[in-house]
């Protein structure tokens, strides 16, 4: 099956910590870019001996409908030094064009889940399809009652992408939504608007089992660093949640 290519222009970028961009894209061929909150795009470039890559990204986008043509297209974009996607995005100017395909991946809220809690565990980038699923958490918060967590891990407080975003939807929502953000190095500041009770020092692995994960009530979504992704499917595996109510996508950092 042939992959269908489409250019998407830079239209806004701004940085959501010291190396991780937040890039807002609109498809330059007239044609809208719908997807489900979960999914990622696809990338094309060339390293610069000609040879073709590419690189996959979660769409950032929050939509609550079907994207129409000139609707944004977001993602975040960690920058590692000599990478070549970094020097692509890094030197792209506004309106400049890079080459997509997608949105591809089943890193998605399933219609048919009658869970009664999420649980959404992320580090880095990987937070970024959680992004994405909000307005789909609200919805079901409104029709099903259901219940979510939001594990994140970040280094420190600079580097805790979107956490104004999801303080908010936690404080709209109250006991709907715990936002837990777990820093494995260094604490927000005392009285700072990050220093809540639901902060932990620490990585994600470690406060799982805090949650009490069960088979008869979660399904968890794991994203972001191998590692973590493979601790944290073990411990929920020991609290009986069989493999289909465990989801995960693991990122790697590549140059």
């Amino acid at each position: 099956m042939a992959i269908t290519h489409f250019p998407l222009k830079l239209v806004a970028r701004r940085m959501l910590a010291p190396t991780v961009a937040h890039l807002t894209f609109q498809r330059d061929d007239g044609q809208p870019l719908d997807f489900i909150p979960g999914q990622f795009v696809q990338v094309h470039f060339h390293y610069a001996d000609g040879t073709a890559t590419k690189r996959s990204y979660s769409l950032a986008t929050i939509h609550d409908h079907a994207l129409g043509p000139g609707e944004a297209v977001e993602i975040a974009v960690s920058y590692v030094a000599g990478g070549a996607a970094t020097a692509l995005f890094e030197g792209l100017p506004e309106h400049g064009l890079i080459d997509a395909s997608g949105p591809y991946g089943r890193f998605c809220l399933m219609p048919a889940d009658t869970n009664q809690r999420y649980l959404l565990i992320g580090t880095g980038t990987g937070v970024t399809p959680y992004r994405a699923m909000l307005p789909q958490l609200e919805r079901l918060i409104v029709e099903r009652g259901i219940k979510v967590v939001l594990l994140f891990g970040a280094r420190t407080p600079v580097e805790l992408l979107y956490g104004d975003e999801f303080r908010a939807f936690a404080d709209k929502h109250g006991e709907h939504f715990r936002f837990v953000p777990c820093f494995s190095r260094e604490l927000p500041a005392p009285g700072s608007a990050q220093a809540h009770a639901d902060v932990r020092h620490g990585y994600v692995q470690q406060f799982l089992e805090e949650f009490a994960p069960h088979a008869d009530t979660d399904i968890a979504y794991l994203c972001g660093n191998p590692n973590m992704v493979d601790a944290c499917f073990e411990t929920l595996k020991g609290f009986g949640l069989p493999v289909p109510q465990v989801r995960r996508e693991k990122y790697v950092s590549s140059k």
